[in-house]
């Protein structure tokens, strides 16, 4: 009805819609390009949110007037540009060139006045390949052809351009050569390429995924000790199965594997072979610790696996979410993981992995409390941080040693504010001053550490000692980074032992170690031995076959009662826990003092201790709920009932992506930081198609929907397509 034309072809005039009871067709560009028309319903109103009675009008007004390329009537598209009273159908312009804008208010040019491409006078003329279909494309500036705005030599026929914008959609369609999307993009709409706002092509296919979906459950090892079957798996529990962290594809329960925790890394027999034959598993060799004081260190600091972070439990729908938010106001504390490891009031008491589910509610509490008190001590000592800069250049597949190299340059001081500029091995960098950035860096950065071989232990680490790393003060450097890191906004460690931790509050004359803080094999079986020696006869028998052992050490007694095994044990303890890394501990202790950190420690064990000693809390669907200001009026009570709803959904496991995804699209940080986040985030209600994730304010921008489906498909497409996009 408003180009008078039958052709239904969509790459060129849009998806072409019959509606039988209003007796109307139309192509869709016609629709957007007409000149006296405009959207005023919803999306699922009359013909994509054009009212039947506003297109009759359009019909009407332009039946009188005629188009000025094929001279017939009906021409509903005019020219912008000023004075300018050239009137043609969408068909007429595209065959004489003219320039339609899909953005804004859909603007058209006519063949006289439509922008140009301009070329410099330092891009030569000449051919090249279109790198979409791989032809031939002379270097013009033709209305057949385009040039990327941010690649020199990048050329593209306009009907590639097209076809690959209908293909990949809003959220994939970028330059070719180079990756960018927000320049590209917005100069492809100048000239008048069409990109759907819709996912890409590939990704609408229903289940091409699914296989990607599934994951390995079944314990594979020799003996099983799971009642239930092989097959059997409870999550959060002991008989959760854990993957290969390097194939995927064989699995353990957790206690058939003796590990404690989810975050201990494990490697199937097949890994382990593989790595052995190409000499890059090495295992550890049974020797004694006199054996080993006599040798060197390792020569450098070796980058590990890092550990898989725990899996985001479904949880119970909780009450809370039953209720209305509160408005305008927020709370950073939430529930710890039931993985954290309780406080101890005693020094000499080590940690136990798992909480009794009867003192857990009690334990939450106190941990929430310790976390609050903390986050408001790091703020105070924030206040030293200025606004002068210090840039650190980070290779992201060498994060240590770039690191190390930021760290000791002349003019880096821990009260500048840190900007990062990340890259990688082609050298690409890209400047980033934002939280989120620095955040991320911290993040690697703690992750190194607790695989690195200045730490010893499984998930409570101890310092470990290495010689190297002494003579290179590393261990003092480490210590500056954690309390760098805590300050200026990155995650704590949380991978302190208890005793590490004792030792840098208390001093280390005042801890008395456990069993559990050797991570020494051979040392371990020793200090069993004779810890549970049951006659004086076999204790003696021991100490003699340890002799050279407990010589080297230092803990050589005579034992002439059964009762000397205790004070024997607590020697061997002793040594081997602190005595031995005495040194590496004073360094350490000496770089913990950075902008205050370690005397803070000191002052506020408890609360210190509730971040260094344990795992960032797992987060819910509760954390999100009053992490979040809501900025909401009271007709909008309906988009925060959607908002609730939808991270149920996300804690329950009805979605596609999870709470920490949420997190990561609105801040940049998977993650809430020790100190929190500074702007507090908050949530607005506005009148956008989208959702927007402003991680320069921690703002969600959300937009009004009429349901609640409608509202969680665009917070699932948007959220999963950023963070996709972003990763590549």
């Amino acid at each position: 009805v408003l180009c008078g034309r039958t052709d239904d072809c969509p790459e060129k005039y849009g998806e072409k819609k019959t509606y039988v009871e209003y007796n109307l067709t139309v192509h869709y560009y016609c629709l957007l390009m007409s000149s006296g028309i405009w959207q005023r319903g919803e999306e699922d109103e009359g013909v994509y949110g054009f009212l039947i009675t506003d297109i009759r009008k359009e019909v009407n007004r332009a039946a009188k007037l005629a188009c000025n390329i094929c001279k017939k009537k009906g021409a509903s598209i005019g020219c912008v540009a000023p004075k300018c009273k050239r009137s043609y159908h969408f068909p007429c312009g595209i065959q004489r060139e003219c320039i339609f804008q899909f953005m804004e208010d859909f603007r058209s040019y006519c063949w006289e006045h439509k922008p140009v491409q301009t070329l410099t006078d330092k891009e030569s003329s000449g051919a090249s390949q279109c790198t979409i279909c791989l032809d031939l494309v002379d270097h013009l500036p033709a209305y057949n052809v385009l040039k990327s705005p941010c690649c020199k030599n990048a050329w593209f026929h306009r009907e590639c351009l097209q076809y690959q914008a209908l293909s990949a959609g809003i959220f994939f369609f970028r330059c070719t050569v180079c990756n960018n999307k927000d320049k590209f993009q917005k100069e492809m709409l100048r000239m008048g390429i069409y990109i759907p706002e819709r996912d890409a092509s590939w990704e609408l296919e229903e289940n091409a995924y699914q296989d990607l979906l599934q994951c390995y459950q079944h314990c594979d090892v020799k003996r099983c000790f799971c009642k239930e079957g092989r097959d059997y798996n409870e999550p959060d529990s002991k008989w959760e199965i854990k993957r290969c962290q390097c194939c995927g594809s064989r699995g353990t329960h957790l206690a058939c594997s003796c590990m404690k925790s989810w975050e201990e890394n494990w490697e199937c027999m097949e890994c382990r072979s593989i790595f052995a034959k190409s000499g890059k598993y090495s295992k550890r060799k049974k020797r004694s610790w006199a054996a080993s004081e006599k040798m060197n260190g390792t020569g450098c600091l070796l980058e590990e696996p890092p550990p898989k972070s725990p899996r985001q439990s479904s949880g119970s729908q909780r009450d809370f979410l039953l209720q209305s938010p509160k408005m305008m106001c927020q709370n950073n504390l939430s529930p710890c993981s039931h993985l954290e490891r309780p406080a101890s009031n005693r020094v000499t008491m080590s940690l136990s992995p798992l909480m009794s589910n009867r003192n857990w509610p009690r334990r939450q509490k106190y941990l929430k409390k310790q976390r609050r008190e903390v986050c408001n001590i790091l703020k105070e000592l924030k206040v030293q941080v200025t606004t002068k800069t210090t840039r650190l250049n980070i290779n992201i597949e060498n994060i240590w040693n770039s690191a190390l190299k930021g760290f000791r340059q002349r003019n880096f001081s821990p009260t500048n504010t840190i900007e990062i500029s990340f890259t990688n091995c082609k050298n690409r960098s890209k400047t980033h001053t934002s939280a989120a950035s620095r955040h991320q860096f911290f993040q690697l950065l703690m992750l190194h550490l607790q695989n690195s071989s200045l730490f010893e232990g499984s998930s409570s680490k101890n310092l470990s000692l290495d010689f190297q790393a002494v003579k290179e003060n590393l261990y003092f450097e480490a210590g500056k980074m954690i309390a760098v890191s805590l300050v200026h906004g990155g995650p704590p460690p949380g991978f302190f032992s208890k005793t590490l931790f004792n030792c840098l509050v208390y001093g280390p004359e005042n801890v008395k170690p456990a069993l559990e803080d050797v991570a020494d094999v051979d040392v371990t079986q020793t200090i069993k031995t004779i810890k549970y020696a049951n006659s004086l006869s076999s204790l003696q028998s021991t100490v003699h076959d340890c002799y050279e052992f407990l010589a080297a050490a230092g803990c050589l007694r005579p034992v002439t009662a059964l009762c000397d095994k205790n004070m024997l044990v607590n020697d061997i303890l002793f040594h081997h826990v602190i005595k031995r890394i005495i040194s590496p501990l004073e360094s350490f202790s000496q770089g913990l003092k950075t902008l205050g950190v370690l005397e803070k420690m000191q002052m506020h064990p408890d609360a210190f201790s509730s971040i260094l000693c344990h795992k960032p809390e797992r987060l819910s669907a509760e954390t999100i709920c009053e992490l979040f200001t809501i900025h909401s009026s009271v007709c909008e009570n309906k988009g925060v009932d959607f908002w609730m709803g939808y991270l149920r959904d996300v804690e329950s496991g009805e979605s596609a992506v999870t709470l920490e995804d949420i997190l990561l699209f609105i801040t940049g940080s998977s993650s809430i930081p020790s100190i929190g986040f500074d702007p507090e985030p908050t949530i607005k209600f506005l009148r956008i198609r989208y959702p927007v994730g402003n991680r320069l304010l921690n703002c969600l921008e959300l937009p009004r929907t009429k349901t609640y489906k409608q509202f969680k498909n665009k917070m699932e497409l948007t959220i999963r397509n950023t963070l996709r996009a972003e990763r590549e």
